[in-house]
């Protein structure tokens, strides 16, 4: 029985590592295969390398706090270790019929805390923590969100531009015996600073996922009795991504997913950048926490900031008499007219996905506005942030885990 048990956990845990791969390579490396940077069998290939590293280095911190610091390893035992797997996965399930980002590692600790509250030996102390670092960490994003969104992304956005090539970036010369690869010959300095700008930030997008993800496919097996080692449990994690990355990932670098298609690809690389950073630190300390949820609030903050620049602080504290057009996609943070002629942009996923070409930038950009000032065209700020969306997705963020206990508590009660 114990046997059958741990092969299902395993499988259970392919599966969960197999939806994280194919999710997460898309969000990663969707602007880079868009743009024709990457081959999506080469973006596969990098994120899996990427997330190995991430895994390998910062992730076995995360799997140990899941595996044995928020309840004693004795306690997984292989019924129990499926029972966990089988919430996170079910997480998945959630998040994708109702197009919310839901957590997978909020869900997977979720669950952990159910059976520790079953059992009695919940780390209440660690668990307070962790419970912390979920509302700090996206409130930091958010902020950071805001403060780039409102003061940094518009002379970003003047000033850097990335390309949409017709052939991919990089070629391979056939002529010869072995092929020599080179550069696209229509890709200016500036196109290939800006092109290994977004290669590299996806690769550390991919090592950000490693790092914080690979815990919630294996960390119940790894405390399981010592089933696994976590150098096993890693290696298990990660070849679950690569079998996700090589084979749904194509479909959804395609897509790149609704909730995001509207994003620049300047905005999506500062989404990445902070978002990654603030998962990379959390998993360095052993705090399992969502890259989804970090990279949604960066999101909703770069759109509130970026829709709020109009006013100063001063006006943005003085209630309005009549509704103002503070609505926000948050789930886009493009850049839109509400009249006049289109500001020129960098291309957005959406543009990429639909095969459709971005505007193109004027030889001379007009100046930025300063802060408080209504430049010749005024964003439209419900492309940029939705309170009601906004409320839906935090809604989801605390409905999920606290299920996960809920519906937990009474199954380990059972198998205890």
């Amino acid at each position: 029985m114990v046997s059958i048990l741990l092969v299902a956990g395993i499988a259970v845990a392919v599966f969960v590592g197999f939806n994280i791969g194919g999710s997460s390579t898309g969000v990663a490396f969707g602007p880079a295969v868009g743009s024709r940077l990457v081959r999506k069998t080469t973006a596969a290939a990098l994120f899996v390398g990427f997330a190995f590293l991430g895994a390998w280095t910062v992730g076995r911190n995360v799997i140990a706090t899941m595996s044995s610091s928020i309840v004693p390893a004795v306690q997984f035992t292989p019924a129990a270790s499926v029972a966990v797997l089988f919430f996170t996965g079910l997480s998945l399930l959630i998040s994708n019929l109702y197009g919310v980002p839901a957590s997978t590692s909020m869900t997977a600790v979720g669950a952990i805390a159910g059976l520790g509250l079953a059992s009695g030996t919940l780390n209440q102390a660690l668990m307070f923590v962790i419970v912390s670092a979920w509302i700090v960490a996206p409130l930091l994003s958010f902020a950071v969100g805001i403060v780039i969104g409102r003061y940094v992304y518009p002379y970003l956005d003047r000033y850097v531009a990335f390309t949409k090539f017709d052939l991919h970036f990089v070629q391979l010369d056939r002529s010869r015996t072995i092929p020599r690869p080179y550069l696209n010959r229509n890709a200016s300095p500036q196109d290939v600073v800006g092109s290994l700008s977004v290669i590299l930030i996806a690769c550390y997008m991919a090592f950000s996922a490693g790092a914080s993800n690979a815990a919630n496919a294996v960390a119940p097996l790894v405390g399981a009795g010592g089933s696994l080692t976590v150098d096993q449990g890693v290696l298990l994690a990660v070849a679950a991504f690569g079998l996700g990355s090589f084979t749904i990932a194509r479909r959804t670098l395609e897509t790149v997913g609704d909730d995001i298609t509207e994003l620049p690809i300047l905005a999506s690389l500062v989404v990445s950048i902070v978002g990654g950073t603030v998962i990379t630190i959390l998993s360095y300390l052993g705090i399992p926490a969502s890259l989804a949820v970090s990279t949604t609030s960066t999101i909703i903050g770069l759109g509130w900031g970026r829709a709020s620049r109009a006013a100063t602080l001063a006006e943005l504290a003085t209630p309005a008499s009549e509704p103002t057009a503070a609505d926000v996609d948050i789930a886009t943070g493009a850049l839109a007219a509400s009249r006049g002629e289109d500001v020129p942009t960098s291309p957005t996923i959406g543009d990429i996905a639909r095969h459709e070409e971005p505007a193109e930038r004027p030889d001379e950009v007009p100046d930025v506005p300063e802060v408080g000032e209504k430049g010749p065209v005024d964003l439209d700020r419900k492309s940029l942030f939705d309170p009601a969306a906004a409320k839906r997705i935090v809604t989801m963020w605390v409905l999920t885990p606290s299920l996960a206990v809920a519906a937990s508590y009474p199954v380990f009660l059972f198998l205890l």
